[in-house]
């Protein structure tokens, strides 16, 4: 496979994710705002700090109000992570490749993004936020379910997978960051009433208030954690989105079970490895905010190792490489 065709179909699909989480993002606060009063439920300067924007929307708003925040996040076309942004990227990528992925897939992230783009051209479509955000989830889910029904499960679909599981861990991380930034405005609230809204906000934000009851019948902060990042069956915890990140890398560099042949096996699994041998109490006593940054920049530097693996142009040499 050429490493150009390879680097559009993985950043496809990250795109695409990071659009479906910056919608998710948006939501908990949103739910928040309606659920509690005052200063818990309209924070909204932080967001942007989360998702590692904030020095750009200081720079091009200033004031983070409700309105500033949701357009930057949402419609800037300035903004690289805002919604807009994300799926015209994502367009660009398929567009690109539209000789590997199916006729469906091209045509589903066409229509994502017209619906996006026609949204940003009407000023009056966040005044029902909560409306848009959910077409957004739902445009991401419907190119999911067009993608493993209509695209061969072969080494393009596999850097599709991995572009959209590294991308879905990175951003659980960091919608659980968000309790402690954004939710969490002092110890006061621990246990109480406020506290159980918030964390069952959080869930939602994931998707994942229905399937965590069935798991746990009460709300407590280390077991949604724990949840959300150590459960091995839930699809969008951090653990179930790397195990099947590194099946379809091995699908890809054909190495067997607990071996590597390249630094990003390296890193993946021991990352793992880290994850499969950690317990929450052990997470919750070091920090939990210093465990997601720590995540987050690991997650970081084995995109950072994909690229150098599979997406950088090199001069020829002797050697040969699984992507030319």
């Amino acid at each position: 496979m050429l490493s150009r065709v390879a680097n559009s179909i993985y950043w496809m699909s990250r795109y695409l994710e990071r659009a479906e989480n910056v919608a998710r993002f948006i939501g908990v606060n949103l739910n928040l705002s309606l659920d509690m009063p005052g200063e818990y439920g309209e924070q909204w300067g932080p967001l942007v700090n989360i998702t590692g924007d904030g020095e750009l929307f200081a720079k091009r708003y200033g004031e983070p109000t409700r309105e500033n925040v949701l357009h930057f996040l949402t419609f800037d076309r300035d903004n690289p992570n805002s919604i807009l942004s994300c799926v015209r990227h994502a367009r660009e990528n398929a567009r690109s490749v539209r000789e590997i992925i199916s006729s469906e897939m091209w045509e589903q992230a066409n229509h994502f993004y017209l619906m996006v783009k026609d949204a940003a051209a009407n000023k009056s479509s966040l005044k029902n936020p909560h409306d848009f955000y959910m077409a957004v989830k739902m445009e991401s889910h419907l190119f999911d379910g067009i993608t493993e029904a209509t695209m061969s499960h072969g080494e393009a679909w596999h850097f599709l997978q991995m572009g959209e599981l590294l991308e879905r861990a990175d951003k659980t991380s960091r919608i659980l960051d968000v309790k402690y930034f954004i939710l969490l405005p002092d110890e006061q609230v621990l246990g109480a009433a406020i506290d159980n809204i918030q964390w069952s906000a959080l869930l939602k934000s994931a998707s994942a208030l229905e399937m965590y009851r069935k798991h746990s019948k009460q709300i407590t902060p280390s077991k949604v954690a724990e949840f959300l990042l150590l459960n091995k069956d839930f699809p969008r915890s951090v653990q179930s989105c790397l195990r099947r990140a590194a099946n379809s890398l091995r699908s890809i560099t054909g190495s067997q079970q607990d071996d590597f042949s390249n630094v990003i096996e390296k890193r993946l699994g021991k990352l793992l490895a880290d994850l499969n041998y950690t317990h929450i109490d052990e997470i919750i006593s070091c920090g939990l905010h210093e465990f997601l940054d720590s995540l987050q920049t690991r997650l970081n530097q084995i995109d950072d190792a994909i690229f150098e693996t599979y997406f950088t142009l090199r001069p020829l040499t002797g050697s040969s490489s699984h992507l030319t």
